[in-house]
């Protein structure tokens, strides 16, 4: 009888170990984050300084998990939750939101491609790395324009790469009481790779809301046309963007969008849709050792209306990899403003305390940067 009985218990232990092991095998569960430091000196030509520890030059500091299940057939159930968070004071992103970046559920098939729905990154937001030495972050021209980055309730497809072409599409509805269609936000992308070169186009379209109250009928835009190419010892990049999403608020004259770049829709009451802006910008990095990276750019920001809303500017920068994991950044970075221009420095996350008011309207404003982003 003892027998049997150790013999039913080794089947059921072998039994319950290779069902552990082919879920081990078909399903994962990631914990990951990243923290992201520095140390901000800047000045304006108004002649107030700011001295501060700030977090989110490079890539804002944020937790989060990610899993894939296969279910069979090539396919797989995939999810993923990301917060932000303030490492230097140690605050949430966004109060009342544990997962203010992402949230998203979704199926990737081997043929058809990714359905995802869920609070989602823009398509043009998951393309920084292709736009500047900086993957669009601190001392980016294009970065202080303001790139919408995400959108709650979002819809996506993200096809297969055909031939180096990958498609992709979001649509947001809006949930407005107002209709279907009201202050829903639209996004097609294309990227496409052939050898050392990368070209891409990303469009994000945001409908203002209906009613008779609504008096700018007129829908916000961002479309961005990107290229870059791999020399073997780094990349050259070139951006061109044509926008209307930037309007002004207490803090400047172009100190706020009006899609929100983080789930705020379009109301349809703001003149500033009215007016149009260019971006421009060349970037170029350089690989001095398999640890030492530099890079350069230089942008400019046009008022296609020409009341004086438009900004230049440029940056340096250097990225030591002390590790795999553990990364340490310097920049110098410099913007000028058009008189009536508020454009201000951001990183990955919104630089904090930041210049306000006749200190960044029409002002130059300098900044040196160094910190430390580890990853984990």
């Amino acid at each position: 009888m003892k027998l049997n009985q150790t013999a039913v218990a080794a089947t059921l232990v072998c039994a319950c170990a290779g069902a552990f092991a082919q879920t081990a095998a078909t399903s994962s569960v990631t914990l990951y984050g990243t923290i992201d430091q520095y140390l901000n000196y800047m000045t304006s030509s108004s002649g107030v300084k700011i001295k501060s520890v700030n977090d989110g030059a490079f890539l804002r500091s944020r937790f989060g998990l990610k899993g894939t299940e296969d279910i069979g057939g090539g396919m797989a159930i995939k999810f993923q939750l990301e917060g932000a968070l303030s490492a230097d004071t140690g605050a949430s992103g966004t109060s009342g939101s544990l997962f203010d970046r992402q949230s998203w559920v979704g199926v990737a098939t081997p043929q058809a491609g990714e359905f995802r729905i869920g609070r989602q990154n823009t398509a043009i937001f998951f393309r920084g790395d292709y736009i500047d030495y900086g993957s669009r972050t601190l001392g980016s021209i294009v970065n202080n324009f303001g790139t919408p980055s995400r959108y709650s309730n979002d819809l996506s497809w993200i096809s297969p790469r055909w031939s180096g072409l990958q498609l992709e599409s979001h649509y947001a509805p809006g949930e407005s009481t107002a209709g279907m269609g009201a202050q829903a936000v639209y996004q097609l992308a294309a990227d496409y790779v052939n050898g050392p070169f990368r070209v891409g186009y990303a469009d994000i379209t945001g409908k203002p809301n209906k009613g008779a109250a609504i008096t700018v009928k007129k829908n916000i835009t961002y479309r961005n046309l990107y290229a870059n190419y791999d020399y073997g010892q780094g990349k050259v990049y070139a951006v061109f963007i044509r926008s209307n999403n930037s309007t002004s608020s207490a803090d400047g004259n172009n100190a706020a969008t009006i899609l929100g770049n983080v789930g705020a829709l379009v109301a349809g009451t703001n003149a500033d849709a009215n007016r149009f802006y260019n971006i421009v910008q060349l970037s170029a990095d350089y690989r001095v050792t398999s640890q030492l990276r530099v890079g350069a750019l230089y942008g400019k920001i046009v008022d296609t209306s020409n009341s004086g809303h438009g900004a230049k500017g440029g940056s340096i920068g250097a990225y030591y990899d002390l590790s795999k994991r553990t990364t340490l950044l310097a920049l110098v970075e410099t913007m000028d403003n058009d008189k009536n221009a508020g454009f201000r420095p951001s990183g990955s996350a919104g630089v904090s305390p930041n210049f306000t008011g006749n200190d960044v309207n029409g002002r130059r404003i300098n900044g040196i940067q160094t910190g430390i982003v580890h990853r984990f």
